[in-house]
């Protein structure tokens, strides 16, 4: 079980100005902000996906000390549109559990599907299954419940603010619904003019 703690030192991109954020151990800090206002691209940043200013560091160990591939392994990024490089669905996947997979709303069958015959939907379902199997230290998020009816976002939210909680993942979620703010943060920051601004749970 990872203890590490996801901190940003003067971090900055694009418009994004010398942000300074500590998420602490199981802590879900739910981001939102208008469109282009640099989510997205923070996530990134904070991946070791683009070129910023200012430090990351995972417990006492920084980002720029730490080779990409590796550093991405332990900050794992789930982009709003997930990548998927072999046929089978079960190539990219530790054999998960069919209690993870049921949570899901998927069949131990799923594993032989070929991802050309996924929805987006399902995609991002088993895009986090996939990111969470690997027992990352810390937790990027982009909407990670975007393409899915309420029923099932709220099936996802409780399967994964549980692995959260348990596993002691910091987490930077992006977000947009306000109930669903309500329902997994800890802390809402809202991206305005360049800076993070603290806003009241669910506003």
């Amino acid at each position: 079980m990872t203890r590490d703690m996801l901190r940003l030192d003067a971090l900055a991109i694009g418009t994004l100005d010398a942000i300074d954020l500590e998420i602490g151990l199981g802590e879900i800090v739910c981001l939102s902000g208008a469109s282009g206002s640099g989510k997205s691209r923070l996530l990134r940043a904070v991946a070791d996906l683009e070129p910023h200013d200012g430090e990351v560091w995972l417990d006492r160990q920084a980002q720029s000390a730490t080779p990409g591939h590796v550093w991405r392994r332990q900050v794992m990024l789930v982009p709003a549109e997930s990548h998927w490089w072999a046929e089978r669905v079960g190539d990219h996947l530790p054999t998960p559990s069919d209690e993870d997979l049921a949570a899901l709303g998927f069949e131990p069958e799923v594993l032989e599907w070929e991802v050309a015959r996924l929805s987006t939907g399902e995609k991002q379902r088993l895009a986090l299954l996939r990111a969470v199997a690997r027992e990352p230290h810390a937790l990027l998020l982009d909407e990670p419940t975007a393409n899915l009816d309420d029923a099932t976002a709220q099936g996802v939210e409780a399967w994964l603010t549980e692995r959260v909680r348990k596993r002691g993942w910091p987490t930077l979620w992006v977000a947009h619904d306000r109930a669903q703010i309500r329902r997994v943060s800890d802390r809402h920051l809202h991206i305005d003019t360049g800076r993070l601004r603290a806003r009241e749970v669910g506003s």
